[in-house]
């Protein structure tokens, strides 16, 4: 298997940080894009979509800043990869801007790269941006 590499895609958004925030932090603000169903208890987060369940553990947060997981079959498997939200607020123009940081193979870029635009698609939707 191929290294994982950082893939960092970024998407504008017409909302105010601590309007979106809770969208990426919190179970029923993912559970409006992300997955179907979230579930958490302290720092672990049950991710479900049709059937299937993916867990992870919440590795670091700054509200309205940023918010950063990782899959425990990776953890548990020894990679340290992540996937993280990021608001980042232009100081001069008052724009926001969301980057979504994944960890992927060369191989599955393109099909991730696909996914999160999906995924971001709806989140932009259900914020009315």
């Amino acid at each position: 298997m191929s290294e994982k590499k950082i893939l960092e895609l970024e998407y504008p958004v017409k909302a105010s940080a601590s309007m979106l925030y809770p969208f990426l932090s919190t179970p029923s603000g993912l559970s409006e894009w992300f997955c179907e169903d979230v579930n958490s208890r302290g720092e672990i987060f049950e991710f479900i979509w049709e059937g299937s369940e993916e867990t992870a553990r919440l590795l670091m947060k700054k509200n309205d800043r940023f918010i950063r997981f990782r899959w425990l079959a990776d953890e548990e498997a020894g990679d340290k990869s992540y996937f993280e939200f990021r608001i980042v607020v232009d100081e001069l123009t008052n724009d926001t801007s969301l980057i979504v940081l994944d960890h992927v193979r060369p191989e599955e870029e393109e099909e991730t790269r696909l996914l999160w635009h999906s995924q971001v698609q709806q989140l932009l939707h259900v914020v009315g941006s």
